[in-house]
Parts: structure tokens; sequence; C-alpha cells
């Protein structure tokens, strides 16, 4: 049976147009009541500005044969386990039967603050992987299938973005592939990096403009990071699980 890929791109339109239109309203919101945050931050005030590959993946689920699986979404039913602190919060969380099927996040960066963003960014995700892994290891989740760890990211794509960067290390040299790479170039280093070392089962990195509000438009670097892998590797973890409780 082929994979059930909910026509993911047009959702994933619907998604990035909701994702800017959502920014904007949260800023104008705020600037109706005489409210301001420092910033960019008044535009993720609300939160649930990528709610839209939420749902996706939630077809993804549903469509692969685990209709009958929980999907968790609310804050308090997001959190598992960890190794090197009691608990983590998710973003999405999908159990089937007691087992733990799939944990995913869905971050986002935009300007102007490319940089700091970006460091914090990877070290965060290494870190929770690295925590995930350590507290599945020890059985934190049962004796269970390896599960799906997924890691999506949106960044704004801009001058700022694309622009080469210089790094500062009088010590030792970067590694070669960092040397002169932009931010959105080090997304995509740290997405492959994230999946070569098995920190995460997918890893995908979007670009797109704060234009596109209006089309949904979005880029992907190349086929390794790409929403097309990404979607695909998710659907066929599903796909297997169902298989295997079938």
């Amino acid at each position: 049976m082929p994979l059930f890929l909910a026509s993911y791109e047009s959702m994933a339109r619907k998604a990035v147009k909701a994702f800017w239109s959502g920014r904007d309203e949260a800023r104008l919101k705020q600037a109706a009541i005489g409210k301001s945050d420092q910033g960019e931050r008044a535009s993720v005030t609300a939160g649930k500005n990528m709610n839209g590959f939420i749902s996706l993946m939630e077809e993804l689920v549903r469509g692969n044969g685990l209709k009958a699986a929980e999907i968790h979404l609310t804050r308090r039913v997001l959190t598992l386990p960890g190794f090197f602190r009691p608990t983590k919060l998710w973003d999405m969380i999908i159990i089937h039967r007691g087992i733990l099927v799939a944990a995913l996040e869905f971050k986002s960066q935009v300007g102007p603050s490319f940089g700091n963003n970006c460091n914090n960014r990877a070290e965060e995700a290494i870190g929770t992987a690295h925590d995930f892994w350590t507290a599945y290891r020890e059985r934190a989740f049962g004796d269970v299938p390896r599960p799906f760890l997924g890691w999506l990211m949106l960044v704004e794509d801009a001058e700022a973005s694309r622009s080469p960067v210089r790094d500062h290390s009088p010590h030792f040299p970067v590694f070669p592939e960092f040397q002169n790479a932009s931010y959105l170039d080090r997304y995509h280093l740290l997405c492959r990096k994230l999946m070569h070392e098995q920190l995460y089962t997918s890893a995908t990195v979007l670009a797109s403009p704060r234009s596109a509000g209006k089309d949904g438009r979005f880029t992907c670097h190349d086929d390794m990071t790409s929403l097309n892998s990404f979607v695909s590797s998710f659907a066929g973890h599903i796909a297997a699980t169902a298989a295997r409780k079938a």
C-alpha cells in the first residue's frame, strides 16, 4: 500500500500563510490595545503560528493507519520524562495503545537577530535529542521500538539569513563547511548533522519570505533536508507502526 502524504505541499503552503498572517495579526492586536513587546516578540505572543504544520502531521497519522492514536497537543499532556532533567515539553506527542510513537518539535526564526538565535536553536535541538535518547536507553518510555523524533524549522528568507557570515575562532579553525556559510546554510547543515548522528529521525528547514503571507511560498535546501523527505519518513514510520499493531 502506498504511503498517504496528505497533499503535503498544499497544506504546507497554507501553514506558511497562516504563520505569517498570524504574526501580523498578533502585532496588530497588541498595537490596538496599547501593548507592545520588544522586537519580534509581539508577533509570536499568541504561540500558535506553527499550527498549520501540526495539522499536516495529524493528517499523516490518521491517513497512514493509526486512526485511533492519541495525538497530544495540549500543554498539560505534552511532557515526557528526560534523563538529565525531570521532563521536557514537546510540541506534539503521538501515543498508540500506550506506546510512544513519535515526538515532534516545530520551531521558527525571523530576523533581525539571526546570529544568537541560530546558536540557541542548535544548542536546544542537540540537547533535547541527547536527553531524549538517553532516557529512551534507560527505558523511560518502556521497552518499545525506537520512536520517531522530528524537528521542523521555518526560517525567514531574507538578505540577513542568506548572506555569508564570518566566524572568529582564534585558536582552532571552524569546520570548512561552516566557513562563510549563511544562517540558512547553517540550519541546513544542522539538520543534516542531526540526522547523520541519529539525534533526529528526520529534520527539515524551510525558508520563507515575509511576503509569503499572500501565497505561502517556501523553499528547501536539498532533498535530504526537504519537507518531502520529512513527510515521507514520518508517514513511513506511522505506516510501519500501524502494520505492527494490525
